[in-house]
């Protein structure tokens, strides 16, 4: 069963490095459910802000919820993987050695969920990102768009509260990218699961998006609701 999506809280949220402010007192409220892409310039900070949501950095400052549950502060640190969350690379961070499927099953493998449930759960999940017939095959013999579509697959299989992507798509030309932004949209929406997205690229952002949130300098300097298509100045 398809666990139930987790609103996202960040509240005075700050983090530097040195002395340099990376953050500076996020604010910020994701529904469950929602799509919310993080859209600004190189060293805007929203890299940081999703590795914080990933449990890869402890915020300085402020707190990270999930639902009802305290994730991080600077007290309090949920790794990882006690986090219910699945994210997609920029990079794809498949395994070579691996086929697509081992690939895709192994957040499950993790889980210890019993082999017969994998196997009928990989399939599923590549089904859904049209890759049913690519179970067998190595990485290395995927063109790059369906190497993240393998990515997207093994983040989503464990059918995670919370979908985390850090510029998934910014390798790709940018027709494949256009194709495959589109077809995510279409596939998040499906599966409800509540989305962050890091991207510079405006394009990608409407596409996927129910609303924007325009990181300059550390701070949210906008949110742009798309349902409505207007820009709310924060």
């Amino acid at each position: 069963m398809t666990r139930s999506p987790a609103a996202v809280t960040l509240k005075d949220i700050a983090y530097s490095f040195s002395e340099h402010r990376v953050l500076n007192q996020i604010d910020l409220d994701i529904e469950a459910g929602s799509i919310v892409a993080l859209l600004g310039p190189s060293g805007c900070g929203k890299s940081t802000l999703l590795k914080i949501l990933a449990g890869l950095l402890q915020p300085q400052q402020g707190t990270l919820q999930f639902g009802e549950h305290l994730i991080a502060s600077a007290t309090h640190f949920t790794p990882p993987e006690q986090r219910d969350i699945g994210m997609v690379f920029q990079d794809y961070a498949l395994w070579p050695h691996m086929t697509v499927a081992q690939n895709v099953a192994f957040p499950l493998l993790m889980r210890k969920v019993p082999a017969h449930e994998r196997q009928s759960r990989v399939m599923e999940a590549l089904q859904r990102v049209g890759l049913g017939d690519f179970a067998g095959r190595k990485p290395s013999d995927l063109s790059g768009g369906q190497q993240q579509r393998v990515a997207l697959a093994r983040a989503i299989i464990a059918e995670p509260k919370i979908l985390l992507f850090d510029e998934p798509l910014s390798n790709l030309d940018t027709d494949l990218r256009e194709s495959l932004c589109h077809e995510m949209a279409s596939l998040l929406r499906q599966i409800g699961t509540t989305a962050v997205y890091v991207t510079h690229d405006r394009r990608e952002a409407e596409i996927l998006a129910d609303r924007i949130v325009w990181l300059a300098k550390g701070s949210v300097s906008a949110i742009q609701n798309l349902t409505s298509l207007s820009g709310e100045l924060v």
